[in-house]
């Protein structure tokens, strides 16, 4: 009798601590699904804006009231293609494109609507032309999607590959780094261009 007397004081104290820790991981798994999550960077392809084992803030909400911007770094599902072996790996590139815009690459980087886009955070020029068809002058981003590139250009899987992203795909953006904690930690500013670009 005094055990159950016992068992039933205890458990009348630890309700609230139970209560308190169930909403708190609802709360998390509300957060990670719909506002932020943490990722890590798997591979050389954001060099050197981000290095492999980066560890990254990806915010989810914006995107519910705008569109993505030019320079933004992206967290997403790539589409399917027979040149991607896993699409339900997520990738995560810089928007280059948007929609309406007409893309070329050539001389060692990328043009926007004719227009050379200045890229001081790539590792180097890129080596390769778009399109291959030398019959065509640019290829139109259509509506809805975007076109997306890893900073290190000629090391990357990405819409010079498989080509558009469509939005839907989208997961967030990338806000912030917050490990490792070597000076590059902090907040991910994206590139501001010019109006024409």
């Amino acid at each position: 009798m005094e055990q159950q007397k016992n068992f039933g004081s205890w458990w009348a104290s630890q309700k609230e601590n139970i209560r308190t820790i169930v909403i708190a991981v609802i709360v998390a798994i509300l957060l990670r699904t719909f506002v932020i999550e943490p990722r890590y960077i798997p591979s050389a392809s954001m060099e050197p804006t981000l290095h492999i084992e980066d560890r990254i803030i990806v915010e989810k909400v914006s995107n519910w009231w705008r569109s993505p911007q030019r320079g933004e770094i992206l967290v997403f599902y790539p589409p399917e293609s027979p040149l991607i072996e896993d699409n339900t790996k997520a990738y995560i590139k810089r928007v280059i494109g948007l929609p309406g815009e007409l893309i070329s690459i050539h001389d060692g980087q990328v043009f926007i609507n004719g227009k050379p886009l200045n890229e001081p955070y790539i590792l180097e020029p890129i080596d390769y032309y778009l399109p291959a068809n030398p019959l065509n002058s640019a290829i139109k981003v259509p509506e809805n999607t975007y076109w997306m590139m890893g900073d290190n250009r000629n090391n990357s899987n990405d819409s010079h590959v498989w080509g558009f992203l469509p939005e839907q795909n989208i997961v967030g953006k990338a806000i912030v780094r917050f490990f490792p904690w070597d000076g590059r930690a902090g907040i991910l500013e994206h590139p501001s261009y010019e109006p024409n670009n």
